[in-house]
């Protein structure tokens, strides 16, 4: 079968390599020329690219079925497996830490050597058609034949916007961020750890988070309302390093006899909570023979490291679509389309909710009992109620779907029924970072 694959990031190369080793002639297209020689690389039009990322034990795993030549890659490039402590004793796989940029160019190297799959640089200007289904690709006014398109085009892709109705689920979050890398010194300790991959911290109005890479590097991240103007100038240098030193915990992470900064601060993009499935505007198949995939069918509020962690699992199972069902596109297209909405979906809605709760607390509003809580809020929970920690294992490992949290809701609304509510770390209330924000702002500055 021949195969054309607009993009060639993780869900087009993943995708690619994977119908390349089943035999299938596969195309991807992609805009960005990859690394340059001295192994830098922009990837313009990627705004995640350069942020903090977190990647689950699911796309080690996802590597090591499909194409176990990037993992040994990846991993000879410094990242860690690293494994949860439980409450009872035992561990459990838990993730890999690494920079976006470290993955995917030993996914992108390990992808460009597989046989049968070829990158090429240029410019999608939509999909070609015969009666019923798509015949390829227009690539720079060029036809691409082919059996299969698969979109994988992300967030921002164009090339089939029109084909479907706006997201169905989600929408802008609310939520932004600002981060900046930093690199420990050579023998210097790392700062507190909440779990091997992250530390987090909640804050009356704001939350921070540490990403943990390769090599000592890591990412601190300041999330706050996108509509708050006064937190938005954390994105001057000035203002986040005055941030970081007055939050207790991230001092110590930053702290310039500890680490020194290696990128710097990188103002975040508008973060979206969207799903979209397989249908276009009449409900059914937008184009049979034509396949969304990864960012083209769902995006999460990174705060939880889920992105990457979706998109292979669906990569993974459109595989086993495709060996299954083999040329009958309507039957590979309805039937994921189906299987995202039942495993992808949920966790899309789980963002939804935990932005909308998270908003409502930053704006100073209790915790309403009569609605279904969030996730995060079951979670914070279990520190009063220890039951509840019984539930946790198989979401936070991304091994059960958010309803498995259901059970332990009860419990969760008899703790809060209390007036117990999650403490705050400590550390400055939104009021007086913004204070800090102001005394440290260079003059001018908007």
């Amino acid at each position: 079968m021949r195969v054309a694959i607009i993009g060639a990031g993780p869900a087009g190369l993943f995708a690619g390599a994977g119908l390349a080793r089943r035999g299938h002639e596969v195309v991807a297209v992609e805009r960005d020329p990859g690394p340059a020689a001295d192994g830098s690389w922009p990837r313009l039009g990627v705004m995640q690219f350069h942020h903090a990322h977190a990647f689950r034990i699911q796309v080690a795993q996802a590597l090591e079925q499909e194409l176990p030549e990037a993992l040994r890659r990846w991993l000879a490039d410094g990242p860690e497996m690293v494994r949860m402590p439980l409450p009872d004793g035992t561990e459990v796989p838990m993730g890999v830490r690494s920079r976006r940029v470290t993955f995917e160019s030993a996914l992108r190297s390990a992808a460009l050597a597989q046989p049968g799959l070829a990158v090429r640089r240029g410019h999608v200007d939509g999909v070609t058609r015969r009666p019923g289904r798509a015949a390829g690709i227009r690539v720079d006014g060029a036809e691409v034949a082919a059996d299969l398109v698969i979109d994988a085009s992300g967030r921002a892709g164009r090339a089939t916007r029109s084909l479907r109705p706006p997201a169905t689920s989600g929408g802008p979050c609310g939520v932004a961020y600002v981060d900046r890398q930093y690199q420990l010194h050579p023998g210097a300790d790392p700062g507190p750890l909440a779990n091997p991959i992250a530390w987090q911290a909640d804050l009356p109005g704001y939350q921070v988070i540490v990403f943990i890479h390769e090599r000592g590097i890591f990412s601190v991240l300041l999330v706050r309302p996108a509509a708050d103007q006064e937190l938005c100038q954390l994105r001057h240098e000035a203002a986040f390093t005055a941030a970081c030193r007055a939050i207790p915990g991230l001092s110590d992470w930053t702290d310039p006899g500890r680490a020194r900064p290696v990128t710097p601060v990188l103002p975040g993009g508008p973060l979206l909570n969207a799903y979209r499935g397989q249908t276009g505007h009449d409900g059914r198949l937008a184009l049979p023979g034509l396949v969304f995939l990864g960012d083209a069918v769902a995006t999460t509020t990174p705060t939880f490291g889920r992105g990457v962690t979706t998109t292979l699992l669906q990569a993974r199972h459109l595989l086993e679509l495709i060996d299954e069902h083999g040329t009958d596109a309507a039957a590979v297209g309805e039937s994921f389309d189906a299987w995202c909405a039942a495993q992808i979906k949920p966790w899309v809605d789980d963002h939804v909710h935990m932005d909308e709760s998270t908003r409502r607390r930053w704006a100073g509003e209790p915790i309403d009992l009569d609605r279904p809580l969030p996730s995060d809020l079951i979670l914070a929970a279990a520190a009063a109620d220890p039951r509840i920690g019984a539930a946790a294992p198989g979401y936070l490992a991304m091994t059960a779907l958010p309803a498995s949290l259901q059970s332990a809701e009860p419990l969760a609304k008899a703790v809060y029924a209390t007036g117990w509510r999650p403490p705050f770390a400590p550390g400055p209330t939104r009021d007086e970072l913004a204070d800090v924000i102001r005394a440290a702002r260079p003059a001018g500055a908007r």
